[in-house]
């Protein structure tokens, strides 16, 4: 069980981070990378993929 609360733990931590990170970039890099702001969770969480 600790292992399931620690690989959640790390996951949502690496969610976060990317999240962040994406977040920093100008709208011109995210839409280089075709990316709009609003979907940055979606894009990280992997619900939308990136053609």
């Amino acid at each position: 069980m600790m292992k399931s609360v620690f690989k959640t733990l790390q996951a949502s931590r690496a969610h976060s981070k990317a999240c962040n990170e994406l977040s920093r970039l100008s709208d011109r890099e995210l839409a280089d990378l075709g990316i709009y702001r609003a979907d940055i969770p979606s894009v990280v969480a992997g619900h939308r993929r990136l053609d």
